[in-house]
């Protein structure tokens, strides 16, 4: 599995939009090049049409305004492809209005790249990535496939990040920084 220091591997995928765009049927294409200069948020989860995946799906959208003020975006993955997303989209209440994109990986590249395939079930463990504008690596988690991850986390460790201080264990922005 990648981790921090390594670069995040070339993607090049189809997804469905957030937003309303998402709704219409159109396409589009996010590679590792969309959105230059940004940090990204990658998050992997296993599958559609499951129980723990759109809890952690719609939580990462309800953030997706404040990852957009600390200048990042966020790219959700899994190995379904772009027709399934758009069914799920059109089919489940709390992903209708999910403003960010869902991308298909339906030949498994970037998820086997990554290195967070659950071997045995042949889908993607709950990985999360943060990639700075460089497209490298600074943080990497990965849950077990039964337990949902916290993006309130993933937020605050952005924060931390691009504080370019040091932290202490359980800062939040706006916390003192420790001072060496």
């Amino acid at each position: 599995m990648l981790t921090v220091g390594d670069k995040f591997p070339s993607f090049d995928l189809t997804a469905v939009p957030g937003g309303p765009e998402g709704l219409k049927g159109d396409f589009v294409q996010i590679s590792d090049k969309s959105d230059a200069g940004k940090w990204k948020i990658v998050f992997f989860w296993p599958m559609d049409f499951t129980f723990v995946c759109p809890t952690e799906i719609v939580a990462f959208g309800k953030l997706a305004k404040d990852f957009a003020d600390r200048d990042a975006v966020v790219y959700g993955v899994s190995i379904d492809s772009q027709f399934v997303h758009l069914n799920w989209r059109l089919h489940k209440e709390d992903l209708k209005d999910l403003p960010i994109p869902m991308l298909a990986d339906v030949k498994r590249e970037l998820t086997e790249g990554t290195g967070v395939m659950a071997k045995e079930a042949g889908v993607a463990l709950r990985a999360t990535f943060v990639v700075d504008p460089h497209g490298v690596i600074r943080h990497v988690s990965v849950n077990d496939l039964s337990v949902g991850r916290n993006p309130q986390e993933i937020l605050r460790i952005l924060d931390g990040l691009q504080s370019d201080e040091l932290c202490p264990c359980n800062w939040k922005k706006g916390d003192a920084f420790i001072k060496a």
